[in-house]
Order: C-alpha cells, then structure tokens, then sequence
C-alpha cells in the first residue's frame, strides 16, 4: 500500500470511530431522556355539592420551574405605582387637559396576576365531564406540616365556566379570571380540595409559592382520589 493510500485508510478509521462514538453517546443521551409518558401527576375528584355525574381528572406532565412561577409571585407581591399628580394648566391649555380626561389607573395586583397566569406556560390539564378542559398554569408541592402532600395548581379559566351541571360555591366573587386550586393529599391519595372561589389568593413567602387566605376556613370544594 502506498504512502497515501496509508494514510487515506487511517483518515478513514479515525472517521468511522468518531462516528461510532457519536452513536454511542446519542443511544446512552436517548436511553436516559425521559419518555413523558409518565405523569408527574394524576388525581381524581369530584366536586362537593355537585352532581355525581360532575368528575375532575388532572393531570401534571411536570412541575412548574421556579423562574416560571416567579412571574406570577412578582404580580401580586409587588406594589402598585401612585400616578403622577399634574397641575392643572391655565387657560385654554387647562381646558384641553381636562377634556382628554385623566389616565387610567394603574392594574391592580389581582389583574396583574390573572395577567401573568395567562402568559405562563402550560404544564397540565384538568377535565370535566364537559368537553373543554382548563389548563393549568401553575403547579407546585411540598410536604405540609400535618403530613400531607400539599399541591398549589392555578388554572387559566375560572373553574365551573363551562360546566353547566355543577355552579360549585354560588356567590363566590367572580372578579378573576384564573382558579388556585390548593388541594392536601395523604399517603394513599386521597384527601381534599379548596379554591380561590371561596377565598382570596396570596402570597407563602415562607414556601415561595401561591396560595389561599386562611386554607383552613375556606370551604372544601374537592374530594381528592387517586
């Protein structure tokens, strides 16, 4: 074999093991990616006071990460700016000023909330017995102090809008858009459900994330299964 030929062969061989090594570390890449067949999440409810026939089924494929909650923590934590006071020009100046009016307020901290819910990613889904689902936009757990496993979600719709069988806490303010679900489950998944239907939505600054105002004393919405 000639020099060149020699040389050619080796170019070759050292190609051909790159490529080899490439393949490898793509199989063992695609062997270890998760598949997301499996649910970070899956219950069963029904609704208090509701029809049997009015069921919940949500499903997480993951828990919100803490860059995408923070947007919404940051809504409704951070305080709203005071309008700047104009004097009042004289003469003709004055006039026109007053005819186009004053500006708007600024939005409060709940229509910054129910803005940045809407802006945030999706990561789960909760269905009705209706055909429209309600996705949720806000998913958090941590062990809660009794031993139970605490679970925030916010969905992007106000629960109940589409689900003519069941009006789940009638009279309930309807000043918002979105719902907090905040739910406690046991060991064996079964436990409870409350919604910002019955109480206001604030802040846990101690566990970083949404939650209700008095989660004891509102009332229960969902009975939780697994």
């Amino acid at each position: 074999m000639t020099p060149s030929a020699q040389g050619g062969a080796r170019g070759f061989g050292r190609a051909a093991a790159r490529a080899v090594a490439v393949g490898v570390l793509a199989l063992a890449a695609f062997a270890g990616a998760p598949t997301g067949d499996t649910p970070a999440l899956s219950l069963r409810a029904t609704v208090v006071g509701a029809p049997s026939d009015a069921p919940l089924t949500i499903t997480l494929s993951r828990w919100s990460t803490d860059a995408e909650r923070a947007p919404l923590l940051t809504a409704l934590t951070a305080p709203v700016p005071v309008p700047a006071r104009t004097p009042p020009a004289a003469g003709r100046a004055g006039r026109g000023a007053r005819g186009r009016g004053a500006p708007p307020p600024p939005p409060s901290p709940l229509a910054r909330l129910t803005t940045a819910v809407k802006a945030a990613p999706t990561c789960g889904f909760i269905w009705t017995s209706g055909v429209t689902g309600y996705s949720i936009k806000y998913a958090w757990q941590a062990p809660a102090a009794d031993g139970t496993e605490r679970i925030v979600l916010v969905t992007d719709r106000r629960l109940g809008t589409h689900a003519a069988n069941w009006a789940p806490l009638p009279g309930a303010a309807a000043d918002s858009d979105f719902t907090l679900i905040e739910m406690r489950v046991d060991g064996k998944g079964t436990g409870e459900g409350k919604a910002s239907l019955g109480a206001n939505v604030v802040v846990d600054a101690s566990a970083k994330t949404l939650t209700l105002d008095g989660y004891t004393a509102a009332p229960t919405m969902l009975k939780v299964t697994r």
